[in-house]
């Protein structure tokens, strides 16, 4: 790829990967912008279905109408001035999907082995031309396993919760601070249980533990760990 107007020679494909609440979706926004990357939010693909589910009245535990409804829909991730928004057959779901009826049960359809195969597949299509930052909770070990530049963002729980409770007033769905820290806790043992692409830190990950850190000190960290990386393809 030609550098001549200031672009890196070379692209890699950073893996973002960690529990609910983590703050891996704002990380990689800021990693992308500034890098110049193209950002994959692949959680707001399965919050996405789950919320189409949730209107249509699938239960995740009807795996087959899961799987056949999944064959009728499109879901896009389009950027824009105001960040990503998020198409469901071409209507805009970008509010819709960060309710809390998603967020309780999105881990319950994620379990669901033919919906992650079909996602997942749309995701890896996306990293062929390199130059992506993509979060989610199995992208270094399933997804992009092949992927340059792996992280694992980790907080307490209670850390967590925390950041979640400042998003909700945008929402105006009422929720305590402990309700909510017991089901990302809820949420953890979910991801981490299933059978298929459970939620796990790569072998080859780095591990950011971001309970003390700030938003931007970790989207540095980050940035530096894939500028060395591309420092070692020049």
């Amino acid at each position: 790829m030609s550098s001549s107007n200031g672009e890196r020679e070379f692209r890699i494909n950073i893996a973002i990967d960690g529990p609910a609440g983590a703050g891996k979706s704002t990380v990689a926004r800021k990693v992308a912008s500034k890098l110049s990357y193209v950002y994959v939010d692949t959680g707001a693909m399965y919050r996405a279905a789950t919320w189409d589910m949730l209107r249509q009245g699938i239960e995740a535990e009807d795996e087959s109408a899961v799987l056949k409804r999944l064959e009728n829909i499109d879901i896009e991730l389009v950027p824009g001035e105001e960040g990503q928004r998020v198409r469901l057959s071409g209507e805009d779901v970008t509010n819709e999907i960060r309710s809390l009826a998603v967020s309780r049960t999105v881990s319950r359809y994620a379990q669901i082995e033919g919906l992650r195969a079909k996602l997942s597949g749309a995701q890896r299509q996306m990293a062929l031309r390199k130059g992506v930052v993509m979060d989610g909770r199995d992208i270094g070990t399933t997804v992009l396993p092949d992927a340059e530049v792996k992280i694992f963002m980790t907080a307490t729980a209670e850390e967590r919760a925390r950041r979640r409770f400042r998003e909700l007033p945008e929402s105006g769905e009422a929720i305590t601070l402990e309700q909510l820290e017991r089901e990302i806790e809820q949420r953890d043992e979910l991801d981490r249980n299933r059978e298929v692409s459970p939620l796990v830190c790569a072998d080859d990950a780095t591990v950011l533990d971001t309970t003390s850190m700030t938003i931007d000190e970790v989207a540095e960290a980050i940035v530096l760990r894939a500028e060395r990386e591309l420092s070692l393809l020049k």
